[in-house]
């Protein structure tokens, strides 16, 4: 840590967000605004005129909120023919067992493409996957304006071959989020890890678009954010 340039310590949250600074002489300043004001805002009511950064390190809840207000990213499911609605079935738990009007959560995902491909539990490849069709599948959702897939293939935590196809067509179609099952959640259930990768797919681009803006705007600063694992 660079004691000769200011550092930030931040934790947004959904209504506050608390700013503790370090001045370069070691001074302890602390400060709470809106957290529908930018961060810099607060930042620069703080630093004095003509004074650097050296670091600004963040906590946020940008993406948890986003998923319990349900404002992520547009997000299409790709997963092998026939398990379409896997994910909505899931494991059918029930808190109330005895409950007669079941409301299930909202899907994060607004499409599904049920794409023929399969790989056996041993390996052996059943069915290769038609890239011609893929590509209109995907353009299809892309015209709707869809711009963030999650790729889940039936046996991919193993063998992803069929993932890593798809996944590279969707980014030569330019797709700008393509999360990938096998890489995001390299698990054994496909609905653990079907759930994972949609996730991963409706909420990653809008935390890179936060941290992006951050990062813009605090220009050389080293700029650090705290991770949950």
């Amino acid at each position: 840590m660079n004691k000769k340039l200011w550092q930030f310590w931040i934790d947004r949250g959904g209504t506050f967000t608390d700013i503790v600074a370090l001045s370069p002489k070691g001074k302890l300043f602390t400060h709470k605004i809106l957290s529908d004001n930018s961060v810099i805002e607060g930042i620069r009511e703080i630093l004095p005129a003509g004074e650097k950064i050296g670091a600004v390190k963040m906590g946020t809840t940008v993406a948890t909120n986003a998923l319990l207000e349900r404002k992520g990213e547009r997000t299409a499911l790709l997963i092998t023919k026939g398990f379409g609605d896997a994910l909505r079935i899931a494991y059918q738990n029930r808190p109330d067992i005895f409950a007669l009007n079941i409301v299930l959560p909202e899907l994060l995902y607004e499409q599904v493409i049920e794409v023929d491909e399969r790989y056996s539990a041993k390996s052996e490849e059943l069915k290769a996957v038609s890239l011609i069709d893929v590509r209109n599948q995907l353009q299809n959702i892309q015209d709707q304006g869809i711009d963030s897939i999650a790729i889940v293939f039936m046996h991919a935590y193993r063998y992803p071959k069929h993932e890593q196809q798809v996944a590279t067509l969707a980014r030569e179609l330019g797709f700008s989020q393509v999360s990938v099952s096998h890489e995001v959640s390299p698990l054994i259930k496909l609905i653990s890890r079907g759930d994972t990768t949609v996730v991963d797919a409706y909420l990653s681009p809008i935390l890179r678009r936060y941290v992006d803006s951050v990062a813009n705007e605090l220009g050389d600063a080293k700029l650090l954010f705290m991770q949950s694992s």
